[in-house]
């Protein structure tokens, strides 16, 4: 797999940017097929950083309403992605 198909887009939130700060975390939204390896080696090969820990999460999509019909938001798959001390990357 691609690094740039493993990797989508990040996670910019007010708690993302929290972790960005003070753990050196950053918050990826991923291919649902990636696995840790993968997303280790895309994120060190796009931003050219050294990655200490990867954590992923399979985010449920939530039901919405949409007058009488239900329907829901798509499930997705989260990586948390935390750098060593001496890295960091500029996403806001």
């Amino acid at each position: 797999m691609d690094a740039y198909s493993v990797l989508i887009r990040p996670v910019i939130t007010e708690q993302s940017m929290h972790f960005a700060g003070t753990k050196n975390a950053y918050a990826f939204e991923v291919s649902p097929r990636a696995n840790k390896v993968q997303i280790r080696q895309a994120v060190e090969s796009i931003y050219g950083v050294k990655v200490a820990d990867v954590r992923t999460a399979n985010i449920k999509g939530k039901p919405r309403r949409r007058g009488r019909s239900f329907s829901h938001t798509k499930a997705w798959k989260k990586a948390t992605v935390v750098l060593h001390d001496e890295y960091h990357i500029d996403l806001y």
